[in-house]
């Protein structure tokens, strides 16, 4: 089988991304063709991978699913800056050392956006 070299190779969970990003920007619950048909990409997609996606994004709570005759009608959870938080939140889920990961975010970030971080964190105390 050849590879289209024309057509990169989609990072890991770009995909979900997308397809998080179309459901946070619906006005209602999207069955897997209507979120298909919405998807931003110039490479044709299967709908089955479309449905897989959807499935796993479901069982890691980042979705809401109900049915609809014979298929499911799938929503984002949240807005937006949810979606990012539950991003942020799953990659650091997959490191084992918290402290380093957290360390080097909070030293990448602007001064503002440092400024705000502690901000918020000492509003919680």
């Amino acid at each position: 089988m050849q590879s289209d070299e024309s057509q990169p190779r989609r990072r890991p969970g770009a995909l979900a991304t997308e397809i998080l990003t179309v459901l946070s920007e619906a006005a209602a619950a999207l069955t897997p063709g209507e979120v298909l048909e919405l998807l931003p990409r110039a490479r044709k997609l299967s709908y089955s991978t479309v449905v897989t996606t959807l499935t796993r994004l479901w069982e890691k709570d980042a979705v809401t699913r109900h049915r609809d005759g014979r298929a499911y009608r799938y929503a984002a959870i949240g807005d937006p800056s949810s979606l990012v938080a539950w991003r942020m939140s799953r990659l650091l889920d997959a490191e084992a050392d918290h402290a380093s990961v957290l360390t080097r975010f909070v030293s990448g970030l602007s001064e503002q956006d440092e400024r705000t971080l502690r901000d918020l964190l000492a509003d919680e105390s």
